[in-house]
């Protein structure tokens, strides 16, 4: 089975050499990299709200809990092209240490993580024939918080008990899979990056949704002591916690972002910083110039007083002089 955590990662480019090559994810999004576009578009969501007649298969694969999506789902707004759902699934820490999210912000990691996985339905007839062609893919990532109960995802978790056990699966009521989005949906980061499992294929546009959601401490509890890496019948049971891949080099690569952020100018990479810098000194400079002209000006009415004074003063000490005289 597959190897998770730092150590385990490090193994996996033996097998799978695009896990040590270029365009890896996940990255930490932070503010030398990104770049605001205003060509970004809001992506548009369509079948994303699946009847409850529909019946869609959970299952435990080993690596996660993922949910089959059905094929009228899919988005646009990405390179022109259509982009059909195939999949979703999480990653998470452990109750400990409940920090399990792929991306991070600033450093920053979030509880959880969720995964909608697209294939461009365009281009390729199917998810595995797209995945490491050029274009293949696009996911769409949603950062989790610990924070109010949300009964959306809860549409997942509440069954989460019946998928225990590797290779277990079941068929639960379709949902309006656009509910697990956040706010803002048309706030993000977008960049080119990989499959954070093997086989890492660099064939993903990422769209990383700007705003967090939030699930109650319950429900990341449940999501992270529920499930088993390993199979119902296998002698020493894993606990399926840190299903995440650490950050990767992101080196000469920008993120493009779809929102002004503070701290950084529209289309420019400026930071707020330089542009203070760069601000302050020409207050400065005003400042300067508006000193020397005031002393300057000072200085020449106490010349003019001190010319008038002298003509007063000057026969003042004539007279006395007359007088001692």
């Amino acid at each position: 089975s597959l190897l998770l955590g730092p150590t385990g990662e490090k193994s996996w480019s033996k097998k799978y050499p695009s896990c040590g090559g270029l365009l890896q994810s996940p990255i930490d999004l932070h503010s030398d990299i990104l770049q605001y576009d205003a060509s970004l578009v809001p992506l548009q969501f369509h079948g994303y709200n699946i009847s409850a007649d529909k019946l869609l298969n959970l299952t435990n694969d080993g690596h996660s809990v993922r949910l089959n999506l059905i094929s009228d789902m899919h988005i646009q707004g990405l390179h022109s092209h259509q982009y059909r759902a195939e999949q979703l699934h999480l990653h998470w820490g452990e109750r400990n240490d409940p920090h399990g999210s792929e991306h991070t912000i600033s450093g920053k990691h979030f509880a959880a993580e969720l995964h909608i996985v697209h294939y461009n339905s365009d281009l390729y007839p199917n998810f595995s024939t797209a995945s490491d062609k050029s274009e293949g893919l696009a996911v769409l990532a949603v950062l989790i918080e610990m924070g109010s109960f949300n009964p959306s995802y809860d549409k997942i978790f509440s069954h989460l008990q019946h998928v225990k056990y590797k290779g277990q699966q079941m068929l639960i009521p379709g949902f309006n899979i656009e509910e697990l989005l956040p706010e803002k949906p048309d706030e993000f980061y977008r960049y080119e990056g990989s499959l954070t499992t093997p086989p890492c294929h660099p064939t993903v546009l990422w769209t990383v949704f700007r705003n967090p959601v939030q699930i109650s401490q319950k429900q990341l509890l449940d999501l992270e002591t529920a499930l088993y890496f390993t199979h119902m019948d296998d002698p020493s049971p894993r606990e399926m916690v840190n299903n995440f891949r650490q950050v990767q080099k992101f080196d000469e690569r920008l993120v493009y972002i779809s929102f002004r952020q503070v701290g950084m100018l529209p289309d420019t990479g400026l930071s707020v910083g330089i542009i203070l810098s760069v601000a302050l000194a020409g207050v400065l400079g005003i400042c300067i110039v508006l000193a020397v002209s005031i002393w300057l000006f000072r200085r020449k009415k106490s010349n003019k007083k001190g010319d008038s004074k002298g003509v007063i003063y000057k026969p003042a000490i004539k007279k006395e002089m007359e007088a001692h005289a």
